[in-house]
């Protein structure tokens, strides 16, 4: 068995568990002192109730060994499987106990009993749990000795079975048939041998205690616990037992009924306890497979941020040297375009470096390279990198940039890089069509615009295009990962801006055009440290 490994066999108590069975234990005497007074009072004989209380505890203590077996064979114990056989016999000797009572199913009980044959039965019975707890201690001792790691050979949960059943029947044939050999229990139907039962519930008694007293002393788990109540309230019965001279008084009657609380506990404390376990493994499996969908999730997002993020650069990179072998492969030669596209690939392979190295900033902690810079200075250098992708997809750029703008402290690369994201955003928009809500007018000029403009808190840019626009359903969610209106977008760009913005303390929203199209607005405080440290 695994020594790691928790469960009802293991798992210690805590304080509210212990709070509440010290007030079962606390019920179960007070029940005692409610009966006490009122022991000796005779009432009417009722013939159902002895099969009644009986079938009632068969089922219980049927499931409690079922329950105990079961945790026998995950955590390979043997000393649960005692206790378990303990259950199984004290469970069949109900049935007996049943069949022989006086007035039952028969004036003198059936199975060939006697006057006393039942009384038996239910004296070895109620040995049979202090026992079976004895033996559950000393079992445990010895399997608590086992070496860590080493391999305990599994219970035999049929052999236990089968001791129960014939623990059970030697019972029974002694207290029937061999009922000539057993010391007096009653004088007649109703009235003690009171000397005889005053020694044989006193020697019961001791047993009780000694059980007791052993099982508290290597108490260690919320079954200990359960089982210490249980034997609490086989104590209080027997205290009253040793008070009763006859059957069928308010003190009789009061006895099965703490019996019958004393073997349910030990039954709801087991099932009670498995239903917490089995809710807080489903727990634990639930929260490891959200780990592993989010982990899969992040490793999606790394994956398609860094595609989308170098993929620019790169694309302007090859189309730039297949432009520059264009110049050099004709028959007249134009070196001095070619040394322009070279140059051109010289800045781009840069601007991919500067994203790499701005991507794993995002994943460290701690700020990341601030500076103060120009906000109208950086829309400029922008567009001049964006040049050859406005000219070819034939879009017009203008530029309205205020003068008093005030100058920022961001890191310049990831600014830059939400600026190449919001206009390449807006190039592609102006190349797809007009959705039914929001038609583009033929004629209308191909245009994005760039505005900055000063606030008393900070600066603002907006980008505006003359394309189709955003539906209103689709308005908040575009700034959701993975949420793209494009065939082939991986809907992350605008995800990461917003990581970038957010983290510069900054704003990034969108809206409709006044008359077509979709501006995003971006605001940026003047002056501070940025704390760049976004994750995906």
């Amino acid at each position: 068995m695994a020594q790691d490994q928790l469960g009802l066999f293991d798992t210690p108590p805590d304080r509210g568990e212990i709070r509440l069975s010290l007030v079962v234990v606390c019920l179960l005497f007070a029940l005692l002192l409610v009966i006490l007074p009122w022991e000796e009072i005779r009432l009417g004989e009722v013939t159902a109730f002895i099969p009644m209380i009986d079938g009632i505890m068969l089922v219980g203590e049927l499931i409690t060994a079922t329950l105990l077996f079961a945790q026998a064979a995950v955590f390979r114990s043997r000393a649960l499987t005692v206790l378990a056989t303990g259950f199984v016999a004290a469970a069949l000797l109900l049935i007996p106990h049943a069949l022989t009572f006086p007035g039952a199913f028969a004036p003198d009980g059936l199975l060939g009993a006697d006057v006393n044959s039942t009384a038996w039965i239910a004296s070895l019975r109620r040995g049979a749990f202090p026992i079976s707890v004895i033996l559950y201690v000393v079992a445990r001792r010895g399997e608590a000795a086992t070496q860590p790691g080493t391999d305990r050979r599994g219970p035999n949960i049929a052999l236990g079975i089968f001791i129960g059943l014939v623990l059970a029947g030697a019972i029974t044939l002694l207290a029937t048939w061999g009922h000539a050999v057993l010391p007096p229990y009653f004088i007649d139907r109703s009235n003690l041998h009171y000397s005889h039962a005053l020694v044989y519930q006193f020697m019961l008694f001791i047993l009780f205690v000694i059980a007791t007293a052993m099982l508290f002393r290597s108490r260690r788990s919320v079954l200990d616990m359960w089982l210490l109540v249980a034997l609490s309230g086989w104590l209080a019965e027997t205290i009253l037992v040793l008070t009763l001279h006859s059957r069928f008084t308010a003190g009789w009657y009061g006895l099965f009924f703490l019996t019958l609380i004393s073997h349910l506990v030990v039954m709801l404390a087991l099932i009670a306890e498995s239903n917490r376990l089995y809710a807080r493994l489903a727990l634990s499996t639930a929260a490891q497979r959200r780990e592993r969908d989010a982990r899969l999730t992040s490793m999606d997002m790394v994956t398609a941020a860094i595609s989308h993020e170098v993929g620019q650069p790169l694309t302007a990179v090859s189309l730039n040297a297949s432009v520059g072998l264009h110049w050099l492969t004709k028959s007249k030669p134009n070196v001095t375009k070619a040394i322009r596209s070279l140059r051109a690939i010289s800045d781009d392979t840069k601007r991919t470096f500067d994203v790499i190295n701005s991507m794993r900033a995002m994943f460290r902690k701690g700020a990341g390279p601030a500076s103060e810079f120009s906000l109208n200075d950086l829309v400029c250098e922008t567009a001049s990198v964006m040049d050859r992708e406005l000219a070819s997809a034939k879009v017009s750029l203008d530029l309205a940039l205020d003068e008093s703008l005030g100058p920022i402290r961001a890191d310049r690369v990831q600014i830059q890089r939400v600026l190449v994201n919001l206009l390449t955003n807006a190039i592609e928009s102006l190349g797809t069509k007009p959705s039914r809500t929001r038609l583009l007018s033929q004629g209308r000029p191909r245009s994005i615009a760039i505005r900055t403009m000063s606030l008393d808190d900070g600066v603002q840019l907006e980008v505006s295009d003359s394309g189709p626009g955003i539906a209103p359903e689709e308005l908040e969610r575009i700034f959701d990962p993975f949420f793209t209106t494009k065939a082939s977008g991986t809907g992350l760009g605008l995800s990461l801006c917003r990581n970038i913005i957010d983290d510069h303390r900054g704003r990034l929203w969108a809206s409709q055009g006044e008359e077509c199209g979709a501006t995003f607005h971006l605001k940026l405080p003047c002056s501070g440290p940025p704390s760049v440290s976004a994750s995906i």
